[in-house]
């Protein structure tokens, strides 16, 4: 197993975790026991690093993981995140990084995980009208507390970063990378290295497409918020294909699947970062795992670099 140390102050991980999200938003339906059965198998795995937020759900997908978290809390690396605002209906209700918010948040992902600590607590969107110093204050106090062990923040810029990390340590940035969404390689990766921050991948697989499973509109469920995304449109996702063809070329030569050799180009990026491929399907969650032991080779790494580098994949990524 490849472990990531994320920051300076020693949180380490495994390089491969698991985003728990769709389990319970966004990607249509889903099984409470299915959900439960892959978190147990994820557990087996070692793959002990999960990814939540208290808008899935909403609020949802932080009670199932209490129950996931029932006789293992010590063996998982939680992370949870605030900054999002939803009602109970699901509304969208803007964002807030107000300090009182946060530690009300705090509270109210505490008791819905039924812990008394969260491992890793992210920001999960700046708040354009609380400097992130206050937000940052507000949480250094809960770490003060014991509430929380280690902060991060979800797509901050590098000057948000850096200001952030004047109040205290932020041992992660998560934000989007993967083939298809590598503009975190200008500016933000090289924010992360210079200042000790560690970096976490969310939808490494492209929401799925780079999987190979996703070819047209009708091959996702009524109600996957995919159908709105620019990428998901007809004529992107036939143009964004010519990626997939080139993952599909090393995988059948290599016998492993789309999936992996995404995640396996990932894992190869210097300096190494941590995943968190989202999935409800046991045989799914195996194969993200196993991509760890697959070594793709400098030519195949290459090639996978120097397309994607080129490819202008279309749509916007929301």
């Amino acid at each position: 197993m490849k472990t990531i140390e994320l920051g300076q102050q020693g949180l380490k991980v495994p390089a491969v975790g698991l985003g728990c999200m769709g389990m319970s938003d966004f990607y249509g339906s889903s099984a409470l026991q299915e959900n439960l059965k892959v978190l147990d198998r994820a557990a087996e795995l070692g793959c002990t690093f999960w990814d939540t937020a208290d808008i899935y759900g909403p609020f949802r997908n932080e009670a199932l993981l209490a129950r996931a978290l029932n006789g293992r809390r010590e063996n998982i690396t939680l992370a949870t995140k605030f900054g999002i605002r939803r009602d109970a209906a699901g509304g969208w209700l803007g964002v807030s990084g107000h300090p009182d918010y946060v530690k009300a948040s705090c509270e109210a992902s505490l008791k819905r995980l039924k812990t008394d600590y969260i491992d890793l607590y992210y920001q999960h969107r700046m708040d354009p009208d609380v400097p992130v110093e206050d937000t940052v204050g507000a949480m250094a106090e809960l770490v003060a507390e014991g509430k929380v062990k280690y902060l991060g923040l979800s797509e901050a810029d590098s000057d948000t970063l850096q200001r952030a990390c004047s109040v205290h340590p932020i041992s992660a940035l998560q934000t989007e990378y993967s083939l298809w969404s590598r503009d975190v390689e200008e500016d933000i990766l090289p924010t992360c290295q210079r200042l000790g921050i560690g970096f976490v991948a969310y939808s490494p697989l492209g929401r799925g497409f780079l999987a190979g499973a996703i070819r047209h509109r009708d091959d996702l469920q009524a109600g996957d918020w995919r159908l709105d995304n620019p990428r998901f449109q007809e004529a992107a996702l036939e143009h964004n294909r010519a990626l997939v063809e080139q993952i599909e070329h090393i995988a059948a030569s290599r016998g492993v699947t789309n999936a992996q050799v995404a995640l396996t180009w990932l894992l190869a990026r210097k300096p190494g970062i941590a995943m968190i491929p989202g999935t409800r399907k046991i045989p799914y969650l195996e194969q993200n795992w196993s991509a760890m032991e697959i070594e793709l080779s400098a030519d195949e790494l290459d090639a996978l670099d120097t397309f994607s580098g080129e490819f202008a994949t279309m749509g916007a990524r929301y």
